[in-house]
C-alpha cells in the first residue's frame, strides 16, 4: 500500500502526536509499505527519508482554513493529486487536517480521521470550526478514535456518524522490553536508595507542572526526587510566577539532603530508564486526548496517578496500572487536580509499596497482550486494507 500521513510537525519535533504518527509511520514502513509524512518544513530536518518513511515538508505557518499561499495550494494539490492508497489526518484543529477539509470530496484516496480529542470543542473561537466539522466529518473514510467515551467519539456518535471505531494509543516493545544502560540515580548524582517521582511532558504550561511542584511540596516524601522530563523547559521557568521561582530555589537548597527536583528535556534514552527505574508516575496535566505517557508508564512497570484528563480514567481501567487523583473540570474544559485531596492520595500511595508492586506487573503483563505499538500497527494496517478493499 502506498500510505500517507499528514499531521502538524514531525520529527525533530516531540510531542504525543509526533510520537504516535512517527511509531505508526516507521512499523508500517517496516511491514513492506510505502509511507509519506507530510508536514510542516522544519529547518533542522536535513533530509527527506528517516528509517524508511518519505517526508514531504511544506512551509506552512499557523492553522489556516483556506488557502491563501502557494505552499498552501501546494499541499491541497497533493493531496488531491497523489495515487496514494490512503491518506490519514492526525489531530483536528490545525493546518494540515484543517486545509483538506474543504477538499475532502475531491480527494481519490480513502480517507481516515484521527482527531485526537477536538481539544477546543468548548472554546468560543471554535463554534463555527466545529459546526461545520458536523458536516465535514461524514466526508472520512473512517473516523478512528482512542477512547470509546471522550469529547470527540461523543461529538461523532451525537451527529450520526457510523463509520467509527476505536484504536488506542500505546508503547513500544522494542523500547521497553529491552535492559537499560543507564543508571539514573547515579546519573543525577542521587543516592540509590532514592524515592523517584517522574512526569513526562513538554512545558506548554498545560501539563500540571506547577500544581506538580505544589503536591510535591507539601507531601511526606522523604529522600525523595522529582524529575519533569520535558521541552521548552527554559521558556517555562522564565514564565513561572515569581514565587515559583523563590520557591524552587529556596526549595532546593533547604531540602537538598531530602528532596530534590530536576526539570529539564533528557534524552529519550534516559526518559525511558527513568521510566523503568522510578517509583511513581505522576500526571496532573490539564489537557489531553489519550495520554502516550500512561501507556508507556504500563510498558515500564510504572504506577502511575494521573487527573481525569483525556481518557486517563479509561486507560486506569483498560491497563489497571494507575489511579485517578482528584479533579475539577473548567467551562473551557480544563482539568485541575485538587491540590490538598492529591497530597494526601500520592502520601498514601508512597505507604502502600505492595500495592504499587502488584498493580505495576499486572499493567505491564496487559500492555504486553494489548498496548505494544507493534499490535496497534498492525489494527491500522487491517482497518486500511479494508478501507481498500471495499
Amino acid at each position: 500500500m502506498k500510505i500517507i500521513h499528514c499531521v502538524e510537525s514531525y520529527y525533530p519535533n516531540v510531542g504525543g502526536m509526533q510520537e504516535v504518527v512517527k511509531q505508526l509511520s516507521e512499523r508500517m514502513a517496516k511491514l513492506g509499505h510505502e509511507v509519506i509524512v507530510c508536514t510542516r518544513f522544519h529547518n533542522d530536518r536535513n533530509f527527506t527519508q528517516l528509517n524508511n518513511v518519505y517526508i514531504e515538508a511544506f512551509k506552512i505557518e499557523g492553522n489556516p482554513f483556506a488557502s491563501n499561499t502557494a505552499e498552501e495550494k501546494r499541499y491541497e494539490s497533493y493531496l488531491i493529486n497523489t495515487n496514494a492508497d490512503v491518506i490519514t489526518f492526525f489531530a483536528a484543529q490545525q493546518w494540515a487536517t484543517n486545509l483538506a477539509l474543504p477538499i475532502l470530496n475531491q480527494i481519490k484516496a480513502k480517507k481516515v480521521s484521527v482527531p485526537t480529542g477536538y481539544s477546543g470543542l468548548y472554546w468560543p473561537e471554535f463554534k463555527q470550526y466545529f459546526e461545520d466539522m458536523k458536516t465535514y466529518i461524514h466526508g472520512y473514510d473512517m473516523n478512528v478514535y482512542l477512547s470509546d467515551d471522550y469529547r470527540d467519539i461523543n461529538f461523532a456518535r451525537e451527529n450520526g456518524v457510523k463509520n467509527l471505531m476505536i484504536i488506542p494509543n500505546g508503547a513500544a516493545e522494542d523500547e521497553f522490553l529491552k535492559e537499560e544502560q543507564i543508571n539514573v540515580r547515579k546519573e543525577l548524582n542521587l543516592k540509590q536508595d532514592t524515592f523517584l517521582l517522574l512526569h513526562v511532558g513538554s512545558y506548554t504550561g498545560w501539563k500540571g507542572h506547577e500544581e506538580l511542584i505544589e503536591i510535591f511540596r507539601k507531601s511526606k516524601l522523604k529522600n525523595a526526587a522529582l524529575i519533569m522530563v520535558g521541552n521548552n523547559y527554559e521558556q517555562f521557568f522564565k514564565s513561572m510566577p515569581k514565587y515559583i521561582k523563590r520557591f524552587i530555589n529556596w526549595y532546593l537548597i533547604k531540602f537538598s539532603f531530602s528532596k530534590k527536583i530536576f526539570f529539564k528535556h533528557f534524552s529519550r534514552e534516559f526518559t525511558v530508564a527513568a521510566y523503568k527505574q522510578a517509583n511513581i508516575f505522576i500526571f496532573p496535566s490539564n489537557i489531553e486526548c489519550s495520554p502516550i505517557v500512561l501507556f508507556e508508564s504500563a510498558a515500564a512497570k510504572l504506577p502511575f496517578l494521573a487527573t481525569d484528563v483525556g481518557n486517563s480514567n479509561e486507560i486506569a481501567k483498560w491497563t489497571k496500572g494507575g489511579k485517578i487523583l482528584p479533579t475539577y473540570k473548567d467551562s473551557n474544559g480544563f482539568s485541575h487536580v485538587k491540590i490538598n485531596e492529591a497530597i494526601k492520595m500520592l502520601n498514601d500511595f508512597y505507604d502502600n509499596e505492595n500495592e504499587r508492586k502488584a498493580m505495576a506487573e499486572e499493567s505491564h503483563n496487559i500492555w504486553k497482550e494489548k498496548y505494544s505499538w507493534e499490535k496497534i500497527t498492525l489494527e491500522y494496517e487491517k482497518l486500511y486494507k479494508n478501507l481498500i478493499d471495499k
